[in-house]
């Protein structure tokens, strides 16, 4: 049995990982900080999963202290500097937090299984004891352990991932949001021979254009106003292993051209270098866009589109995926019972027939976030159809004060009071975005709106609306 040392602060979040692992079958041990830790590392343990920010040392301090043990860093900040920073200094993987449970097992399976096995683990098995060599690696690594579905539609999804996976092959990923596209890139990377080696994803469309180059290509100290130190960017931070671009269609004109290049002759050059360098990097983008209809509008290039869809795997939506509905309904519903604590949850008849007849426009990340809201409203053993609150997508909202009252130069308040006695919440999110996004930036409709950046790229993907590129930055 793998021991397992969590070096985690918070109490609520080190119980809930605790129990995730026991429940897995791992022997797991459990401290508040590096010092903490420093006293239990004797005893010795596979793998150390530890939180970035800790009181007293940081969490990649235990790194130098267990040169011989893995370490897998959490952070909450999800932050893409802290993730490179951290796979410097010489942790084996990270994770951002709130962590998906599917996705820390995944990635615990994946770091065990590449390990050799202790002189004391060995001596203490029976030679009967699964030890995790490479054919149980290969089967906790199989696409189907990390993604559920049993429908043929998925299947299909499987065995491609199976075939596509060894290869170095470049693979573009279909799908609309929520339909576990990075799973699907997490299971490329684990079945591939690059599975020792990061996996590094990036969300295109969350990063603001100005810092997109820098933060994929790193920069020069002194390269642009606030470029106080050089940076490693993230595809050189994923030299040897994968990137996973996640909405590629969102990437500005520019950097497509530079990944193009990235793509072509395998080398990079940071923000302000003269100098190129050679990195070793697996390619696997994702959008839930049509990039063939965008090349033709001049809103991707089309020698990049051609360059990236070398091996295509469309991730179907949920809506036909009927036969996986309560499947993946009852793995959602005993991963959140365990979490608060109520193993016994069923659903009812009136509750299964809701979640079928259901369209689900977004997706799993819709039925998990139903599933969730279910078990923390219900008193009893029974979830019904009202605690799915299926049918709340869509209803009138408040509309924010600062959106009625908005400057006259940028929309007419005569208009905006006429319009909002009849519109909904999103009916009016669609009119205010539309009617200004030719004037303004995605930061001032942003703060204008009330939310932010990230919410508003959220909220344009599921109302459909597409982003308008400048010509500029």
């Amino acid at each position: 049995m793998s021991r397992i040392l969590i070096v985690e602060d918070e109490e609520i979040i080190r119980s809930a990982l605790r129990k995730l692992l026991e429940h897995a079958g791992y022997q797991v041990a459990e401290v508040g900080s590096v010092e903490e830790a420093e006293q239990l590392l004797p005893e010795g343990f596979d793998l150390i999963i530890s939180d970035l920010r800790l009181p007293g040392a940081p969490g990649t301090e235990i790194i130098a202290r267990a040169p011989d043990t893995p370490v897998l860093i959490m952070t909450s900040y999800a932050s893409l500097r802290s993730a490179v920073d951290s796979m410097k200094k010489g942790a084996v993987e990270y994770i951002a937090k709130p962590f998906d449970h599917d996705e820390m097992l995944a990635a615990v399976e994946n770091i065990l299984a590449r390990q050799p096995e202790t002189t004391e683990t060995a001596s203490a098995q029976p030679d009967n004891t699964d030890t995790g060599e490479p054919p149980s690696g290969r089967n906790k690594n199989d696409p189907a352990s990390i993604m559920y579905g049993q429908c043929d539609a998925m299947e299909r999804v499987f065995s491609l991932i199976r075939k596509v996976a060894p290869t170095g092959t470049t693979v573009l990923i279909q799908g609309e949001s929520g339909t576990g596209k990075e799973l699907a890139a997490r299971a490329l990377h684990l079945m591939s021979p690059r599975a020792s080696r990061p996996l590094i994803s990036v969300n295109c469309a969350a990063i603001p254009e100005s810092l997109i180059e820098s933060e994929l290509f790193g920069h020069e100290k002194g390269s642009f106003t606030g470029a106080v130190s050089a940076r490693t960017g993230l595809i050189e931070a994923a030299d040897g292993g994968s990137l996973f671009l996640d909405e590629i269609g969102e990437l500005p004109a520019e950097a497509q051209a530079r990944l193009l290049r990235v793509l072509q002759e395998g080398e990079i050059r940071r923000v302000g270098s003269t100098q190129s360098q050679k990195v070793d990097v697996r390619m696997i983008a994702a959008t839930h866009r049509n990039l063939k209809a965008m090349t033709r509008t001049g809103e991707f290039r089309e020698d990049l589109y051609y360059r990236l869809n070398v091996m295509q795997v469309r991730i179907p939506p949920l809506r036909e995926r009927q036969s996986d509905i309560l499947g993946l309904a009852r793995r959602f519903l005993t991963r959140q019972g365990e979490k608060l604590g109520k193993p016994n949850l069923n659903l009812s008849p009136e509750a299964m027939r809701a979640l079928e007849k259901h369209r689900w426009p977004g997706n799993v990340r819709e039925l998990e976030n139903a599933i969730e809201r279910a078990t923390i409203l219900c008193d009893g053993d029974l979830i019904t159809p009202w605690m799915l609150d299926l049918e709340s997508e869509g209803s009138d909202g408040e509309i924010p004060e600062s959106l009625v009252k908005g400057d006259n130069e940028q929309v007419s308040s005569t208009r905006t009071t006429e319009s909002t006695s009849d519109l909904s919440l999103e009916d009016y999110f669609q009119h205010f975005v539309l009617e200004n996004q030719d004037r303004m930036s995605e930061t001032e409709l942003a703060q204008k709106l009330g939310i932010s950046r990230k919410s508003l790229w959220e909220r344009r993907q599921r109302l459909g609306i597409p982003r308008k590129k400048s010509s500029g930055n």
